[in-house]
């Protein structure tokens, strides 16, 4: 009994009594600090759902844990307070980032017919695809960044950027001016924002992860949707320049709640590598990279044209056809609520695989679309699946992480510059399609390449577990 009751202190008691020498009890706390965690069963049987090494030791056992390492993580709060405050500040970040990027449907129409009239559509589509590349292709700079400390730099710069081009924005009346303010300043901005407001979640959740992100994720869907209608709403009142200033003000208000909120809970990591390239010999993490950079390519080309193939064939006025891109918007928030949830449950993979393979289906399923009810149903679907698509790619690169947590910046910066080829190429190729044929070539191209992605992210999983192994939790 005495053996028994020496072994179940807390290593934050000090010693029991004289039971051993000091070299002994600091290694019987190592292997309480090993036996007391929780045990997961999974495809990696020291991981959590999303990727956490539960069995992780302090890496010198005479020395007491530091609670401050990102690699400690039974550290993390997994909740409280401070922790949803994150969430909440994430969320702001996502509604100035992928919410602005997701609103660039609704100036690709207004370009066309006002201050861009003389541009060709694909032109045109080049400043949303050039804006959603910056935000990603930033990545690779802001992950070691964001790794080595400068979390508050980032989002203070990011903020400004974003406001700052909404501003100048404002002012412009010529193609490149706009491609300028737009796609460069903006974009940048919103790409100095996305990778602190995935990773900062990383370090004050582990089972709730998924939860999390998605709640945060959520922000990007609910100003794709407010962002669009106040823009539509306020330019024919008071015209471009104002109705995009006020945009400008709507991001600062809400960017000043992230500044305020949101704190770094751990300290730097010492690797502060720009790129990790060893990452890519790992088949599941090199596979899932593949698989995304085609799933974005396919990704937004409901977002850039429905409203176009609206009008187009007469499916609905121009007023009710502006709201297709605000529907697809809003059913993406409880697409990444829902989807994020289930996979607390059964694991990341097998939620976004089969969410990116009906969002594949959906898109080649406009083809048949003529009437505004079945414009509608598709784009709630097609929001609401690849919600799922983009709220779950962060959290399974920290899940694919679990032994280079200190690398998840550098690794998932890393990997959202591949993925921001394929979105730079996806929207210009979809105009080329258009100008060159229909809008039946279009919708094929971007399904096509939703279920290639989808594909690749199956290789991926099958690497991770060892196989198909369609029971296990991924």
């Amino acid at each position: 009994m005495e053996q028994q009751n020496s072994q179940q202190f807390s290593p934050c008691d000090g010693p029991p009594g004289r039971s051993g020498t000091s070299e002994q009890v600091e290694d019987r706390t190592s292997q309480v600090l090993v036996e007391n965690e929780p045990q997961w069963t999974s495809s990696d049987e020291q991981s959590d759902s999303v990727g956490y090494d539960f069995k992780q030791t302090p890496p010198n056992n005479h020395e007491p844990p530091n609670l401050s390492s990102v690699n400690y993580v039974t550290a993390v709060p997994n909740g409280g307070g401070l922790a949803w405050l994150q969430v909440l500040g994430s969320f702001f970040l996502f509604f100035n980032s992928w919410g602005i990027i997701n609103t660039f449907g609704i100036y690709q129409t207004y370009y066309k017919s006002t201050i861009l009239v003389s541009s060709t559509t694909s032109e045109i589509a080049w400043i949303g695809s050039i804006q959603a590349f910056c935000l990603i292709f930033v990545g690779p700079l802001t992950g070691p960044i964001y790794d080595a400390g400068y979390f508050r730099a980032l989002i203070v710069t990011g903020s400004f950027l974003v406001v700052f081009g909404h501003i100048m924005l404002s002012l412009c009346s010529k193609y490149w001016q706009v491609l300028l303010a737009q796609a460069f300043c903006v974009g940048i901005g919103a790409g100095c924002l996305f990778i602190p407001s995935v990773a900062i979640l990383s370090t004050y959740f582990s089972t709730k992860l998924g939860r999390a992100t998605g709640l945060a994720f959520a922000g990007s869907g609910l100003g794709g949707v407010v962002y669009p209608i106040v823009f539509y709403k306020l330019a024919p009142q008071i015209g471009f320049a104002w109705a995009t200033r006020t945009l400008g003000f709507m991001a600062l208000a809400t960017l000043l709640v992230s500044n305020i909120c949101m704190k770094v809970r751990v300290g730097p990591t010492p690797k502060r590598k720009i790129i990790d390239l060893p990452a890519f010999k790992e088949a599941p993490y090199a596979f899932f990279v593949a698989g995304c950079f085609f799933g974005f390519m396919g990704l937004f080309a409901p977002s850039f044209y429905v409203e176009s193939f609206s009008l187009t064939y007469n499916i609905a006025d121009e007023s009710l056809s502006f709201y297709t891109l605000a529907i697809i918007n809003g059913a993406s928030i409880f697409g990444r609520l829902v989807p994020n949830i289930i996979a607390d449950a059964i694991g990341p993979f097998n939620v976004i695989i089969p969410t990116t393979v009906i969002s594949g289906l959906l898109c080649i399923c406009l083809v048949f679309v003529r009437t505004i009810g079945s414009l509608v149903v598709e784009c709630i679907l097609y929001g609401f699946f690849t919600g799922g698509l983009i709220s779950l790619t962060p959290t399974i690169y920290i899940h694919l992480s679990t032994k280079q947590r200190g690398m998840i910046g550098t690794r998932m910066g890393m990997a959202f510059f591949v993925h921001s080829l394929g979105v730079l190429l996806g929207a210009p190729i979809c105009g080329w399609i258009l100008g060159g044929s229909s809008f039946t070539y279009l919708w094929v191209f971007g399904g096509l390449a939703l279920l290639t992605g989808a594909f690749l992210m199956t290789f991926s999983r099958n690497a991770k577990v060892g196989g198909l192994k369609l029971g296990v939790k991924a």
